[in-house]
């Protein structure tokens, strides 16, 4: 109940600037996450929304699914078989935070940092939506941990539809600091 009070206040708070900057924008992605601490790469897909608060300046929000990792395992015996087995391991990234603009026209520099959350499972889950879907709805479970994002890209538009790119450092909390690179590239829409 106090979150649900905090968000509305929050809301309230942000309602005046947001109406007068009228400035909204919504984005899907692509993403790839390179687990440092296992040397794994994962891509997945991700959803953003951003609301101006002023000039420069944009409040975002965005849930990214990490699919399952496949891996391949060779046998040197007789065979020599290669068996290519599914890891079962997903992540679910979600982070919140300020996005700056650092230029005026149409292709512009930006910086971020966000905080969030990350959440690691194994599942025998096939790849769908309502695989990813479980996963949020599961997000209370175990191991989820802290994350901070410091990055940066850059955007380019013509008129409402544009292209971003974001490479950053994924910093997340378990046992200590663990850093991971982090890369997203997909298009927007500014209204």
């Amino acid at each position: 109940m106090k979150r649900l009070v905090m968000l509305l206040g929050l809301v309230v708070l942000c309602v005046p600037v947001v109406k007068a900057q009228d400035h909204f924008e919504v984005g899907a992605y692509g993403d790839y996450f390179r687990w440092s601490q296992t040397d794994t790469n994962f891509a997945g897909v991700g959803v953003r929304l951003g609301v101006s608060v002023f000039p420069h300046v944009k409040l975002e929000g965005e849930m990214a699914y990490d699919f399952n990792q496949v891996f391949a395992e060779n046998t040197n015996g007789t065979t020599g078989s290669i068996f290519i087995q599914n890891s079962n391991s997903h992540l679910l990234h979600g982070e919140f935070g300020p996005k700056v603009s650092l230029g005026h026209g149409a292709i512009r520099p930006f910086v971020v940092i966000k905080g969030g959350f990350e959440r690691f499972s194994i599942s025998t889950c096939q790849v769908s939506l309502s695989c990813a879907v479980s996963q949020v709805a599961n997000i209370r479970a175990n191991n989820v941990t802290g994350v901070l994002y410091p990055g940066g890209g850059l955007e380019g538009h013509i008129g409402p539809v544009g292209l971003r790119l974001d490479v950053g450092d994924e910093i997340y909390f378990s046992g200590g600091t663990h850093n991971n690179l982090r890369m997203a590239f997909g298009p927007f829409i500014r209204f």
